[in-house]
Formats: structure tokens, C-alpha cells, sequence
């Protein structure tokens, strides 16, 4: 595949050598037309990566925070091809990378090569499917990068060494690392499993290697300085969201958070 977005934003973080900070946000939540002006404000604060989540009406990987999210932005009508939308719209205003985040069902509803067709031509630059068994990744890695998008599986800490390759063995532009079981949501420490997982997938690719749940404090992300490649961030950002849907500045808040969390990436005196 030609080098991607993504890969490009990785080189890029490695000669600056720094690490990436991805924003997750649930797509439409609090409504569909406000997306792309949140999106744009963690931009301004330093996100270099987005993850738009596809709403499921059975997020059974997330926890309360995004469940919640989910709950309202199918309330507001959101629908993968609404999102598909939001992303266009983002794109016509920024170069910043994204990810389409999903769960299968809505994208077998819609049709593997259509959503690579559409995908592409939307402005995204990957996709990630939380629930699609990497044993079962060929027709849908085959599909992505028949139309040069980048196919992105996820590794935990109870990922086999087996199940570690063929992870690496089907994606491109980055590794999603889990940093522990069960649930997305925020947590008060990082896990104890994180460095082993990174130090296991670091001996099966070359690829990047991104490290999210449970990942919400500066302070995280200061702890993975230097061993990962990138930091994803959700529910932190979809909690702030939640909690400021009327307040006028919303965007303004969010743009914030992004930058304090951005500030635990750089080195002291950077």
C-alpha cells in the first residue's frame, strides 16, 4: 500500500520523536451537525489522530460513558452513513487523520466493499472493528486496502502470541493496544499488563503501536511517553461532552482537555 495518513502522521511523530495523542468521540453526540465543530476544536488542541465511533445500538466493549453517548447520538438519528457525512465535512476543513471506530453489524448492513468505496471518498483513513475476529480478516482487510485504506486490529493483554501475529499480520498503520480487560471507561492508574503487551508486540512488527483504555489523566500519558507510539483517549473527552452538552463552550472546553492531555506527551522542556 502507498504510505496513508496515518503512517505519515507516525513518521512524522518519530523524527519529532513524540508520541501521537488520539481523540476518540462517539459521531453524532451530542448531534450529528455538531461533530464536525467538536472534532475541529481537539484538533486545535493538539489531537492528531481522530477516532469517530460508529453509534451501536449494542456497544458491548464500552463502558457507561460511551454507552451513553451511543444512546444519544442514535436518539439524534446518527447512522453509519451519517457519520460517513460527518467525515466529509471534517475533511473539506482539515487534513487530520481519521479512523471510521465500529462495531461489524452496522458495516455487514452496509456492505464491506461499499463502505471502503464510501470511506474513502468521505476523507477516512483507516477503519477499526472492535468485534471482527482477525481470523476472519480477509475479505474485510481485502476490501480496505483495495480502496488504500488502513486496516487497524486491536491486541490485549490476554492476546495469545498466535492471535499477537496474525494481529500484526493484518494491520497497517497502527497496532490499537488494550491495556486491560474488560470495558473502555476511565481509570485512576494504568495497568500493570501495558509494558509486557507493548514489549510482546514490539517483537512480532515494526508497526506503531497505540495504547487506549482506561486512559484519561496527563499523568497517563506522561507514564507511556517513550514506549508507545501514540495514546488513545475516549472517554475522558466523551464525559466532558456529556457533561457540557448546552453550555455554549463546549468546544472551547474540549479544545482544552485535548491540550492538557497533549502536554503529557512532550517531554519537560520541550
Amino acid at each position: 500500500m502507498t504510505p496513508t495518513r496515518i503512517s505519515r502522521l507516525f513518521e512524522d511523530c518519530r523524527r519529532q520523536r513524540r508520541g501521537a495523542l488520539i481523540a476518540y468521540i462517539t459521531a453524532g453526540d451530542p448531534a450529528p451537525a455538531r461533530t464536525p465543530e467538536l472534532v475541529k476544536a481537539l484538533v486545535r488542541g493538539g489531537a492528531d489522530l481522530i477516532e469517530l465511533g460508529v453509534p451501536f445500538s449494542d456497544p458491548v466493549a464500552d463502558g457507561p460513558v460511551i454507552q451513553r453517548a451511543t444512546a444519544r447520538a442514535l436518539a439524534a438519528g446518527a447512522s453509519l452513513r451519517g457519520v460517513l457525512e460527518m467525515a466529509r465535512q471534517i475533511r473539506q476543513a482539515s487534513p487530520v487523520p481519521m479512523v471510521l471506530f465500529s462495531y461489524l453489524n452496522p458495516v455487514l448492513r452496509y456492505g464491506l466493499e461499499a463502505l471502503a468505496r464510501d470511506a474513502r471518498e468521505s476523507g477516512i483513513d483507516g477503519c477499526l472493528l472492535t468485534d471482527l475476529s482477525v481470523e476472519e480478516a480477509d475479505p474485510y482487510v481485502g476490501a480496505l486496502h483495495g480502496h488504500g485504506l488502513d486496516s487497524i486490529f486491536l491486541a490485549a493483554p490476554t492476546s495469545s502470541e498466535r492471535r499477537r501475529k496474525l494481529v500484526a499480520k493484518y494491520s497497517t498503520g497502527f497496532v490499537y493496544l488494550v491495556s486491560r480487560t474488560g470495558v473502555t471507561g476511565e481509570r485512576d492508574s494504568l495497568s500493570d499488563s501495558v509494558a509486557p503487551l507493548i514489549e510482546s508486540m514490539r517483537a512480532v512488527t515494526p508497526l506503531p503501536l497505540a495504547v487506549g483504555f482506561g486512559i484519561s489523566r496527563p499523568e497517563h500519558l506522561a507514564a507511556l511517553r517513550g514506549i508507545a507510539d501514540g495514546v488513545v483517549v475516549g472517554s475522558a473527552f466523551v464525559r466532558l461532552i456529556e457533561n457540557n452538552t448546552d453550555d455554549p463552550r463546549l468546544a472551547e472546553k474540549l479544545e482544552a482537555l485535548a491540550r492538557e492531555l497533549k502536554a503529557g506527551l512532550e517531554a519537560p522542556g520541550a
